[in-house]
């Protein structure tokens, strides 16, 4: 939220009052013009603008308890009644680019809310009034994942690639294509140098359970994901929202700064800056109970609050001075009414000073605007964001070693547990009992296993996700296809290490086309368990397809709505399958008193009820639940939007 909130104040050096400093600024270039006009740090595109107008924004708190919450107060939804909280109060102003904007305040002034509504990231809150403009338009969603670049709070990467694959991987997806891959290279070799990475460019990024680079670093990262996508070529503003050490935080403030001269519009959000931070901002918004009390440049912030009869001390650093200035003190309802009071009033003086202004500006700065032809740049299409995307993943996954072997290992004990428990058995062949239950077996604990395994990736996978499609990096497709085929050669090893121990050891059937199409039914049920654990309810639906299989209870005693359910179960299909490929044809000794006789396999299955279907057809069944599935996977990924800190 505050990008600034850890750093310490400092002092002025002597000599140098603050106007005169802050101008000072304003004159002095931080970078050489052929630094500036670099490929990382030059926008070709046309001017754009900001404008927020006559702005009110009230929050409901018991809009942001969830309603299934609620009921843990045994109360029903619409009994509980919230408190409405002005958040934002009638706030107005206009940026260009080529500004950064800082907004300043103490906490629960209204910092982040303003950046949500921009960034249409607002939750529980009502806009009642004004409306918020991106060059002339409103701004819709749409609007503003093609025009903002957001770096959040909290980070959300792939732990197992270095900090330089992750940069390669986003610039890959985010740079035009008339980009070489020289130019991609050179981007993430600048940004790694502009945020001091390069120590740490061949680690991996890890994250709470995977060792890897520094939390400082890892933050710099996710700083580094968003300003490595130009924001200029497709986003007006980009909104940094970080917590860093205060040398980590100056440099990258000029870092901003130098992305707001190359023709951008950037906004953050500050607690209280240290003083040579606050020289780098163009423009300050200081917010004081959702109001503004100044909004203008900030070299002249000291002198609007000097002729109010405020002024700042020499050596005082002026964003301490004046954030406690309109704090509110509520320690005790004397010193709140009275810190309230004073806000109000010199916001109700800044209104006054600024109502017939057209940017709502204190003392607006001449600015040059200059139009720039725009080129048009053709982002990554579907297919190569496709490419990318697998390749990422297969990066990601592959290298985690210690959880495949450990995957690995767990379904290779597991086969060899089931297998020799079978294996008692001798020379003998297993009887029919036994074999319809192993092969049920089968066909049960190896997709549960991917249950978990799935369930748990989604956890992980969630909240990068949900970020990185709001902020358009990829399309669903893109992503969809890539994770679902990614993941095809890591299913297939798996079912081979479960499978194919049990079944040489327990001593079915032989033939070596028989063990293909076994394999190949047990692959497409852990196929279907995948991507139904994806799409929603994996645990539930599970535990419904495996009771209606047709082992735990007949298919001839189920219920009407079990016998529906039966159809569906890929369970049933994949078990049917297994007996038909176990038993058609083989002759099984049956005993009655004292006579033998040889019967045939089918016999079996047709007792169970099971041969109602041709071989082929559970191929085609299984082929066909496992789409659905994958489909239904599709749509909740386009079409459910589900924020970065819920569960699944």
């Amino acid at each position: 939220r505050s990008s600034l909130t850890s750093l310490e104040t400092s002092l002025f050096s002597s000599g140098t009052n603050l106007k005169d400093s802050l101008s000072l600024h304003q004159d002095t270039e931080l970078f050489s013009s052929e630094e500036d006009s670099s490929l990382y740090f030059t926008y070709s595109g046309g001017c754009n603008e900001l404008e927020v107008n006559d702005l009110h924004y009230e929050v409901d708190t018991a809009a942001q308890i969830p309603w299934y919450e609620r009921l843990s107060e045994f109360k029903l939804p619409w009994e509980i009644k919230g408190n409405k909280q002005t958040a934002i109060n009638k706030l107005s102003l206009r940026v260009r680019s080529g500004q950064m904007l800082a907004v300043i305040g103490s906490s629960g002034c209204g910092k982040t809310s303003l950046l949500d509504i921009i960034t249409c990231r607002d939750e529980g809150g009502t806009m009642t009034s004004g409306q918020v403009l991106i060059n002339g338009k409103p701004n819709t969603p749409q609007l503003v994942k093609k025009s903002i670049a957001h770096v959040r709070q909290d980070d959300r990467l792939l732990p197992h690639l270095t900090v330089r694959e992750t940069l390669a991987f986003v610039a890959k997806l985010r740079l035009p294509t008339h980009y070489t891959q020289s130019q991609r290279d050179q981007r993430v070799d600048d940004v790694i140098a502009e945020l001091r990475l390069r120590q740490c460019a061949n680690t991996r990024v890890g994250n709470d359970y995977v060792r890897g680079v520094s939390g400082g670093e890892r933050r710099r990262v996710s700083i580094a994901v968003q300003l490595l996508w130009n924001p200029g070529e497709r986003k007006k503003e980009t909104t940094p929202d970080f917590r860093l050490d205060s040398f980590t935080a100056h440099n990258l403030v000029i870092t901003l700064s130098r992305l707001a001269r190359g023709n951008r519009l950037v906004l953050l959000s500050v607690h209280q800056p240290r003083s040579d931070i606050f020289q780098l901002f163009d423009l300050v918004v200081l917010l004081s109970s959702g109001s503004a009390v100044y909004c203008g440049p900030a070299r002249d912030m000291v002198p609007y609050f000097t002729a109010l009869g405020y002024p700042c001390s020499r050596y005082c650093n002026p964003s301490d001075f004046y954030v406690d200035l309109i704090s509110i003190d509520r320690r005790s309802p004397e010193r709140e009414a009275e810190c309230l009071d004073r806000a109000n009033v010199l916001a109700l003086q800044f209104m006054e000073k600024v109502q017939d202004t057209e940017d709502h500006m204190w003392k607006p700065a001449k600015e040059e605007v200059i139009t720039i032809s725009e080129n048009a740049n053709r982002l990554p299409g579907r297919i190569n964001q496709f490419t990318i995307l697998i390749r990422r993943h297969m990066y990601n996954d592959y290298r985690d070693l210690v959880t495949l072997l450990v995957h690995g290992f767990e379904a290779l004990l597991m086969s060899l547990l089931v297998g020799c428990l079978y294996y008692g058995a001798g020379d003998d062949r297993l009887s029919i009992q036994d074999t319809v239950a192993l092969l049920y077996m089968i066909g049960a604990l190896t997709p549960f296993a991917v249950v978990l395994d799935v369930i748990a990736k989604c956890h992980t996978e969630r909240a990068m996700l949900y970020h990185e499609l709001e902020d358009g990096m990829y399309s669903v497709t893109s992503y969809f296809f890539a994770k679902v085929l990614g993941e095809l050669p890591e299913h297939c090893v798996f079912t081979l290490v479960y499978g194919l121990p049990i079944y040489w050891l327990a001593g079915l059937n032989e033939a070596p086309e028989r063990f293909l199409l076994n394999f190949l039914l047990v692959w497409l049920m852990v196929y279907c368990s995948r991507s139904m654990t994806s799409a929603f309810m994996g645990n539930s639906l599970f535990t419904v397809f495996y009771l209606t299989g047709g082992f735990v209870i007949s298919l001839e005693n189920m219920w009407l709505v079990a016998s529906w359910l039966s159809h569906i179960s890929f369970m049933r299909w994949g078990f049917e399958g297994m007996l038909q490929v176990q038993f058609r044809g083989n002759k099984y000794p049956i005993t009655i008193a004292n006579i033998t006789f040889n019967v045939d396999g089918i016999h079996v299955i047709e007792a169970m009820d099971m041969n109602q279907y041709p071989l082929y057809s559970c191929y085609l069944v299984l082929l066909a639940v496992c789409l659905c599935f994958m489909g239904l996977y599709y749509l909740s990924l386009r079409f459910i939007k589900q924020k970065s800190s819920q569960d699944w």
